[in-house]
C-alpha cells in the first residue's frame, strides 16, 4: 500500500510538473540583444584618462564610447540595450549574475580581445570571439 502511494505521487508529480519543466518560457530567459566589441586601448581608460581595473568598468566604457562618444572600433557592433545610460550603470550587476570564463576575464583585463555579449533580462553572457 505504501509503495503504491509513493508510485502514485511520483506519477502525479511527473504529470503535473513535467509540462512546466519543458516549457521554453520557464527553461530559458529571452535573449534581448547581442553585440560584438573589440575592447581596445580606448576602452581601458575612462573619459578622464584613468586606467580601468575591472571587467565591468571596461565593458561599460566600451558601450559608453560606442553610444555616447561615438568612439568605435571597426569590429564593434551596436545594441539597443546599452544605448541607455541607466542600463550601462547596471552592467556590473548583470555580469555578476551571468557567465564569463576566467580566460575571458583575463583577456579583457590584460589584452584587447574581441568579445561577444549576449544580453538577457537581468544578466549577460560574455565570450571570446
Amino acid at each position: 500500500m505504501v509503495r503504491l502511494r509513493c508510485r502514485l505521487r511520483t506519477v502525479l508529480l511527473m504529470a503535473v510538473g513535467l509540462p512546466f519543466l519543458l516549457s521554453p518560457a520557464i527553461q530559458a530567459d529571452e535573449l534581448l540583444d547581442t553585440y560584438v566589441a573589440r575592447l581596445s586601448a580606448n576602452d581601458h581608460f575612462n573619459s578622464k584618462g584613468k586606467r580601468l581595473r575591472s571587467v565591468a568598468a571596461i565593458m561599460r566604457q566600451d558601450r559608453a564610447n560606442y553610444h555616447k562618444f561615438g568612439i568605435r572600433d571597426s569590429e564593434d557592433t551596436g545594441d539597443d540595450f546599452f544605448s541607455n545610460k541607466s542600463n550601462r550603470a547596471i552592467l556590473e550587476r548583470m555580469l555578476n549574475r551571468g557567465y564569463i570564463s576566467k580566460k575571458t576575464k583575463n583577456a579583457i583585463l590584460n589584452k584587447t580581445p574581441l568579445i561577444l555579449v549576449q544580453i538577457f533580462d537581468d544578466y549577460v553572457k560574455v565570450y571570446l570571439e
